[in-house]
């Protein structure tokens, strides 16, 4: 009897082995993006359009990479200044969270265990949610719709206040998880989980985990600071003092927001009256890639029969600036752009809140196959030894990080404000740079979006009218 289970264990692991299905699970996302982000580096932004769009199944229900690939495609085209589509693509993006939000994770959870994260749908970070509402509300001022804007930036500030909120399920389930685990496995979970031989050796590997100035919670200084623009531009001077007030405390050296909080609260005390005015946001630079790193951890088998114990995570990998910063010249003066928003710092701040569970779970699938490798071996036959091996490289193919990430973000954003010139031009300079000019058509006041996402890039930008 044992011979025959050995044997049905040897065709299982070489039909898991050879299974392109599992295979395409372990490396089909990374070698996807590098292919994608060489398009948008070199700025071609047709073929990163059309890469993506290959890349989105158009299933009624999300599935892969979808989400991803619908973000991507979503901020390409407000590259291309298709803002119809690009907010199309935003759309989509905002029901494929909402419909993760609403799935139970357990399907997910078993085939994570046995294979790795990236046999799961992308279901999107919480800075995702954020940008996807701020984007969609850049895109309403564009057109002119102010109305659809702020609902936008209302959704976006109300997905930031409830994403703690959604962080501490997040961790109440992982707890939930490794107990049911224990429950299936004869060997302690929770002390390999918990192991603190398995934290010295991360503490060398990834040193620079923790090592960062955090935004408060889940907090995008971006969505709130454009919003209290956004407000302020609309008349709704009291609770623009309110998100200049957030924006400041997170920035305290931006002259620019500090000046925007001044002006608003002596419009609304009566002490002041609106001037006209130009804000410059500069979307700067590339955001984080992830990549992947190996980790041979210590597990409590109490056993030596098990040929490769080793985990794989994800670790962020920080892009550069396109500029430091911009110069504008405007009616005879010199304005430089400071920083708004740092999105290193942002997508840094869910990653490291996340990586606990990112951790645990890899854990938890490295016991689980350990465990596999274990059993196969105790059987005692030369049929059972061989699956042992057989099972030892499906582990190793399977261990892969998932470094799904959304590359087409910035490394930060920069704004300035100043008053509109009388001529209505302004000369923009990128540090070290060729200067381009941009004419503000006639209005009261105007937002001057400029993205540049590598020196090599030619700036793009729009003017919004208000």
């Amino acid at each position: 009897m044992r011979k025959i289970r050995a044997s049905n264990f040897v065709l299982l692991a070489i039909s898991i082995l050879l299974n392109p299905l599992f295979l395409s699970g372990c490396n089909a996302p990374k070698s996807n993006l590098k292919v994608f982000n060489n398009h948008f580096t070199t700025c071609d932004y047709a073929g990163a359009a059309l890469f993506a769009e290959k890349k989105i199944s158009g299933k009624e229900k999300p599935r892969g990479e979808d989400l991803l690939w619908t973000l991507q495609l979503g901020t390409i085209e407000r590259i291309r200044r298709d803002y119809p589509k690009s907010t199309g693509c935003f759309d989509k993006s905002e029901e494929m969270l909402k419909y993760f939000d609403l799935q139970s994770e357990i399907g997910d959870t078993i085939s994570s265990t046995m294979v790795n994260e990236n046999i799961i749908p992308y279901r999107g970070e919480e800075y995702d949610g954020v940008m996807v509402n701020t984007y969609k509300g850049l895109n309403f001022m564009a057109e002119g719709k102010m109305d659809l804007a702020r609902v936008e930036f209302n959704r976006a500030l109300d997905r930031q206040r409830r994403a703690k909120e959604k962080f501490n399920e997040e961790i109440n389930k992982v707890k939930r998880e490794v107990e049911k685990k224990q429950q299936q496995c004869k060997y302690d979970m929770k002390s390999n989980v918990e192991n603190p031989k398995t934290f010295q050796l991360l503490a060398q590997q990834y040193p620079n985990l923790y090592n960062f100035e955090a935004y408060p919670d889940f907090v995008n200084p971006l969505a709130t600071y454009l919003a209290g623009v956004y407000f302020s531009l609309a008349g709704d001077h009291s609770k623009a003092v309110d998100l200049f007030k957030e924006s400041y405390g997170m920035v305290k050296n931006n002259e620019y927001v500090a000046e925007d909080l001044r002006i608003t609260e002596d419009i609304l005390n009566g002490k002041g009256r609106p001037e006209k005015t130009i804000w410059l946001i500069f979307e700067n630079g590339l955001g984080p890639e992830k990549k992947e790193f190996r980790l041979d951890i210590p597990l409590l088998l109490l056993t030596d029969n098990v040929k490769y114990v080793g985990i794989a995570l994800p670790r962020l990998e920080f892009r550069e600036k396109a500029y430091p910063y911009l110069v504008i010249e405007s009616g005879g003066k010199e304005y430089k752009t400071c920083q708004v928003a740092d999105m290193d710092r942002v997508i840094q701040t869910e990653f490291s809140k996340d990586f606990k569970t990112i951790l645990t779970r890899a854990i938890i699938s490295a016991v689980v196959k350990a465990a596999a490798q274990y059993a196969l071996k105790e059987q005692g036959s030369s049929a059972g030894s061989m699956a042992s091996y057989f099972m030892a490289a499906y582990s190793f193919a399977t261990t892969a990080a998932d470094v799904r990430i959304w590359t087409t973000l910035p490394k930060d954003f920069q704004v300035a404000r100043f008053k509109k010139p009388e001529n209505s031009k302004l000369r923009i300079i990128p540090a070290g740079s060729v200067p381009f000019d941009v004419n503000i058509p006639d209005c009261n006041n105007a937002i001057v979006y400029v993205k540049i996402p590598t020196s090599q890039a030619v700036p793009m930008y729009d003017v919004m009218r208000f």
